[in-house]
């Protein structure tokens, strides 16, 4: 297992988050391998993309993707960046992590790659999700220099983001 494993299975899994569930899915490796190897290892979204970049088939006619989930952690009381938020799985409010994900999707082969995100922590660094988008696309525009002809993402984000609280 490696850090872009760890990563698409967390950004692409959709109910279940668990060790135990990866493990599962990894019949190489065990729950406890698993476990030790996140214990020691940081995979901020530069290190996605370095992982990441060199296998993506370019399309000038490509898509970037924003999405955000809730990583729903309503048992956990002492993890950190935890907060109460709106989600849109349960259409209420629950307590959890929150990260906005931007995904590059080749229009024309349908495949698609997880290529940067953030966690949503208003209290820690002062920005909405929004903010997060536009630092994203700015990155991806000035930095990443990734060729794409539309941006999607859910309407909400057009409404200024009503919802983050």
């Amino acid at each position: 297992m490696d850090k872009l494993d760890y990563c698409q299975y967390l950004l692409s899994s959709q109910n279940n988050y668990t060790i135990t569930n990866l493990a599962e899915h990894l019949p190489k490796l065990s729950h406890d391998q698993i476990n030790r190897y996140l214990k020691t290892e940081k995979i901020p979204p530069k290190t996605l993309w370095l992982n990441v970049k060199e296998s993506i088939e370019l399309d000038d006619e490509g898509y970037l993707v924003f999405d955000d989930t809730v990583l729903d952690k309503n048992h956990s009381n002492k993890i950190e960046l935890v907060r109460k938020q709106y989600s849109g799985n349960t259409h209420s409010v629950v307590r959890g992590i929150g990260v906005v994900t931007c995904i590059y999707v080749n229009s024309k082969t349908g495949k698609f790659w997880v290529i940067d995100y953030r966690i949503y922590a208003p209290e820690e660094d002062g920005k909405t999700k929004l903010d997060h988008v536009e630092d994203i696309l700015r990155n991806v525009v000035f930095h990443k220099k990734l060729p794409f002809k539309r941006v999607l993402m859910d309407s909400w984000y057009a409404l200024g983001g009503r919802h983050e609280s």
